[in-house]
């Protein structure tokens, strides 16, 4: 982070973080659509090869357009170094390749996306990565439990999607601290504006950046964030961190200040190449600008949607912290106290069929297989996202058959609120 950025409030390193140009240069990031760089000497380029340089050589490993949106979203995080990747599923699987082989495990809430609860159960088993899953509300005994010499990763999302779960971070951090092992956290429905997961434990944070922090459904991508805090030096579970690298020359990562973002990009998006592109990285990072207004309104309109629905005689239940009987108030109170995020959940009385009425009958609403950008919308996760999950499976991850996710946007309240409404009386 920028010495001039440490004392803004988020709202301001939204607009102005990771990025300042000189004299004469463009006053946002250009956008370096460029897979090469020139040098007119062959050490420079050797130098940056070897990571004892600072620059950019090849667009699969990193990119100026990419680095200005890594900047930025590190700064708002607390953190000392981002990477950009190509989706939000792509930065979960790099956090885990980077500090897991074959033998090892991974300790993951179960209340978590679909897609990440298919990367972790059912993918990387098959590359030998296993993975115990464990209820986030778990007393810290039970949570002990499944942690072992080979746990290298325990996993969890600051609000799960779409359970609308919020972590306790501080059980799991001691949890972690306990075992001596990376705590990685996905933020994507808090964004960095209502929670910062290294405030209170946290190691390692993903984003999904098509979601809030793009807002406006135009830009794939993901981003890792290396925290700097755990200590790698001799801890037994990360050999890898703490084994000379011979493809660079005997690097030890563990010696570095940014050791995970440092072995991640050298190694992993080196092999993988799953990089940002840089008009992604443009787009997301003009979409940032806007963040810290957007949640505010986000938080208020999902707040209004939440009252109203708890009160609606066709609707059996409601999850959203905003209500003060809900299970999380207190916690999101205490990790969310800007507010607490644009999607809830709700239980239409009724069947599948009853919950697929109501979503076409919406007008304003519309039915996407996305989240979190400026217009409202809904989804059924047990026969979307979540489909590919068993009954039993869908149960851990706490989607019922009548479960509707809704996405609340920046839309008039009273416009949204007319449209569920109606909807509703349809069914």
């Amino acid at each position: 982070m920028d010495e001039r950025e440490k004392n803004y409030r988020k709202d301001t390193l939204c607009v102005q973080a990771g990025y300042r140009p000189e004299t004469g240069e463009s006053r946002i990031p250009p956008i370096c659509q460029s897979t090469t760089f020139f040098y007119g000497d062959t050490k420079t380029m050797a130098d940056l090869f070897d990571l004892k340089g600072e620059g950019y050589f090849y667009s699969r490993l990193a990119n100026p357009t990419v680095a200005a949106l890594e900047n930025k979203l590190a700064a708002l995080e607390g953190g000392i170094a981002g990477i950009g990747c190509s989706s939000g599923m792509s930065a979960t699987l790099l956090t885990a390749a980077t500090l897991c082989e074959a033998g090892d495990n991974i300790v993951c809430a179960q209340a978590v996306y679909g897609g990440t609860f298919n990367l972790f159960g059912t993918t990387l088993p098959k590359l030998g990565i296993g993975c115990r899953f464990f209820d986030p509300d778990a007393a810290e005994e039970e949570i002990d439990k499944l942690i072992d010499d080979k746990t290298r990763l325990i996993f969890a999302e600051t609000v799960a999607n779409p359970a609308i779960i919020v972590l306790d971070f501080e059980k799991i951090a001691r949890i972690a601290r306990r075992h001596g092992v990376v705590f990685a956290v996905d933020n994507t429905l808090a964004t960095p504006v209502l929670c910062n997961p290294f405030r209170f434990g946290a190691d390692v944070i993903i984003h999904s950046t098509t979601k809030y922090i793009d807002g406006h459904a135009a830009a794939l991508g993901g981003m890792i964030i290396d925290g700097g805090s755990f200590d790698f030096k001799d801890n037994p579970r990360y050999a890898s961190f703490n084994t000379p690298d011979e493809s660079y020359h005997g690097l030890v990562y563990a010696s570095l200040p940014a050791a995970f973002a440092t072995k991640c990009r050298a190694q992993m998006m080196r092999d993988m190449g799953a990089i940002m592109s840089p008009q992604n990285a443009f787009l997301t990072w003009l979409g940032c600008d806007t963040l810290a207004l957007r949640m505010e309104k986000h938080c208020s309109n999902a707040k209004a949607a939440a009252a109203f629905l708890k009160e609606h005689p066709k609707v059996e239940w409601v999850k959203h912290p905003s209500l003060r009987e809900d299970n999380y108030f207190s916690l999101a109170k205490k990790y969310m106290p800007a507010g607490t995020g644009g999607m809830l959940s709700f239980g239409i009385k009724g069947d599948a069929k009853r919950c697929a009425r109501f979503m076409e009958a919406l007008k304003l609403i519309t039915q996407e297989t996305h989240v979190a950008d400026v217009r409202s919308c809904v989804l059924h996760p047990a026969s979307t996202t979540h489909r590919q999950l068993s009954a039993a499976d869908l149960k851990k991850a706490g989607v019922p058959e009548n479960l509707v996710r809704l996405s609340v946007g920046i839309e008039n309240p009273e416009d949204i609120l007319a449209d569920l409404s109606r909807a509703l009386d349809r069914i």
